[in-house]
């Protein structure tokens, strides 16, 4: 070892103890070896060093004393310049003064300067207290070497380094300083603890800072490789949205708007239907929601965002479900229809053969038909879309089912096959009903249309289009020769088939109609709303025998018996009521008017029907006066 370099770590040691005494004495002797001959002077040399342990000892113990001081005054400097460089590059240098100061701090805790490191914290931690007080409250806990490696937090920075954005200039001028400066020991730490992204030309505004400083762990590689994967983003393919873009201008500008304001008056009173209601009528109701909303952005031009997203395929199976029923006229036969776009049809009598333990757990199978005995019901597919309707023929031979495809298809149940697809509507199809008389049939769409079609031909017949809003409901006449249409507008309209003219415009209810139902007679309609109020009217003149209240949520379905004297609803409160139909027809008496009691025009009820908890989508009652109801059993209620 260099013996000028010994003597002045032991001068420097001295003076530090404040051993004045020894320390002129040490100038003393180093004075006096001067001035001995080389042989005296060599002899002392080699005294001096003949212990190379002590030398390195008193060495390293000066430096020790000297570390502290290093690492304060190192980073008080760098501290200066920072605050007294240029605004333009100000913000960006800035960046370093936490890592580096959290560092010195935790390196001081480690080489065993306690006292040291903590007035170094105190005195520099208001500089960061605004930004990262939360870390600072938890290096605060560090009081020993120990501490850095059992606090979780503490180590993991020791372990990771500090991601920070800064422009080409920005870092150019922290080289020239640490450089010039010759501040190892900030340059060290800068160089074990701070990962830089230098990017060309001038530094980032002061607003883009959030993204500009981040922790990133040892596995910053693999995470790299991790976010390069590909991401399929944006909407579901053959989602609703989807066909209406590829539709796209199927209603025109004028119609859109003509509708909206009205529309959105609706859209209020369409959310009331999830309260409790049937389980296909909430997603129902929510696509005609979506439906309407993107008709009002396209004549506003705020479309186009959804347009130009991507399409992609679902990954995961959605659940699913019943959206509708329908019951053959002998209840003989029971349709469902599905989100998933099937529609699935179950024999009575082969249930009734098979035991009840069929109904439940067999959803799994997929192919057609039943021959295998294992599978309770027949399936049919065919749709692209949710099945919003289904409807048998007078004998049962065949059945109907509306999609949100805005397709009509046609399935024989004798052979278990589809035979044919109509198409013509533009938008979703919410029901499609046969003639009492069969070949002809009427459905109701989003697109504020009901069509008439027959068997034979895959174009409408007749188009009756003057509602407002969707039509949600078709009924026929008993006579066939007219078509009532409920619909979102409130209204319920009756037409003449064979002109296509509206004859009666029935107004009086105050939510969206949701169900129709004639009398055997002809000469009486039913109709029931969201709100679960029930309408009795005389087609005749078109105005309201009487109205009829005592549900608490959507009537899904209405019946008439076979000799009419009854009227059977079917709501989502789960319930099915009887109304005595005979009490409400018959003209009030004289003294009944004179006493002024209106309970005499008022239909009765004979008798409330409580399922266990599902709600009724579907009544029918058969030719023997046999009342059949079908719905799908809530989990939720």
């Amino acid at each position: 070892m260099d013996e000028e370099v010994l003597d002045k770590a032991v001068y420097l040691y001295l003076k530090k103890k404040g051993f004045t005494q020894t320390e002129q004495i040490f100038q003393q002797e180093q004075q006096n070896k001067n001035n001995k001959n080389s042989s005296s002077s060599i002899t002392a040399t080699d005294v001096s060093l003949s212990d190379p342990d002590l030398a390195k000892q008193i060495l390293t113990f000066s430096q020790s004393e000297s570390i502290p001081t290093l690492y304060h005054d190192g980073y008080s400097k760098l501290r200066s310049w920072t605050y007294s460089s240029l605004d333009l590059y100000k913000h960006e240098l800035l960046r370093v003064l936490y890592p580096v100061f959290i560092h010195c701090f935790m390196d001081l805790i480690a080489k065993s300067h306690l006292q040291e490191a903590r007035a170094f914290f105190n005195n520099f931690r208001e500089d960061h207290e605004m930004m990262h007080s939360r870390d600072l409250t938890k290096l605060e806990g560090v009081l020993s070497p120990s501490h850095l490696e059992e606090m979780e937090f503490a180590h993991t920075l020791r372990q990771s380094k500090v991601n920070i954005k800064i422009c080409q200039y920005s870092y150019d001028l922290l080289l020239q300083y640490l450089h010039k400066t010759q501040s190892i020991t900030m340059l060290g730490i800068i160089n074990e603890h701070i990962d830089f992204q230098v990017s060309p030309g001038q530094p980032s505004s002061i607003s883009d800072d959030a993204e500009a400083f981040s922790l990133v762990g040892s596995g910053q590689d693999a995470a790299n490789l991790i976010n390069q994967k590909e991401i399929h983003w944006g909407l579901l393919e053959d989602s609703l949205e989807d066909r209406l873009d590829k539709a796209g201008g199927l209603l025109s500008d004028s119609e859109k708007t003509e509708g909206e304001g009205k529309e959105g008056e609706l859209d209020e009173n369409k959310k009331k239907s999830t309260e409790g209601g049937k389980q296909g009528g909430p997603l129902k109701k929510l696509k005609k929601d979506k439906v309407v909303g993107g008709a009002g952005k396209a004549a506003r031009g705020e479309g186009e965002k959804s347009t130009a997203a991507p399409r992609v395929k679902p990954e995961l199976t959605l659940p699913t479900i019943l959206n509708c029923s329908s019951i053959s006229h002998d209840g003989s036969l029971v349709a469902g229809g599905f989100s998933d776009s099937s529609l699935k049809v179950w024999d009575m009598a082969k249930l009734g053969r098979m035991g009840s333990s069929v109904l439940q757990g067999e959803n799994d199978e997929n192919t057609h038909g039943s021959n295998n005995g294992k599978r309770s019901y027949t399936l049919y597919q065919g749709h692209s879309g949710p099945v919003y309707s289904a409807s048998f023929s007078p004998f049962g031979d065949f059945l109907l089912s509306s999609s949100s495809d805005s397709t009509i298809r046609l399935w024989s149940t004798k052979l278990n096959a589809n035979v044919v697809c109509y198409k013509g509507h533009n938008y979703p199809v919410w029901d499609v009903q046969f003639s009492p008389l069969g070949h002809y049939f009427a459905s109701a769409s989003h697109d504020r249309t009901a069509r008439i079609w027959s068997m034979d031909r895959i174009q409408p017949l007749r188009i009756l289009a003057g509602h407002l809003s969707d039509v949600d409901c078709v009924q026929w006449h008993m006579n066939c020769n007219y078509l009532a249409t409920g619909s979102s507008d409130k209204t319920v309209r009756l037409w003449d088939v064979q002109s296509g003219e509206c004859i009666r415009i029935f107004i009086g209810h105050r939510s969206m109609i949701l169900s129709l139902a004639m009398s055997p007679d002809g000469r009486y309609m039913a109709s029931g709303d969201e709100d679960g109020s029930i309408m009795m009217w005389d087609v005749s003149n078109g105005r309201c025998v009487t109205p009829l209240v005592g549900h608490t949520s959507c009537v899904w379905s209405l019946a008439f018996s076979c000799e009419g004297s009854l009227l059977a609803s079917g709501s989502a409160d789960s319930t099915v009521k009887l109304w005595d139909v005979n009490t409400s027809v018959k003209p009030p008496k004289t003294e009944d008017n004179k006493s002024g009691n209106t309970n005499t025009n008022r239909l009765r009820s004979l008798k409330t029907l409580t399922t266990k908890s599902t709600p009724v989508y579907a009544l029918r009652f058969s030719r023997r006066n046999l009342l059949f109801g079908a719905g799908a059993l809530s989990t939720n209620v």
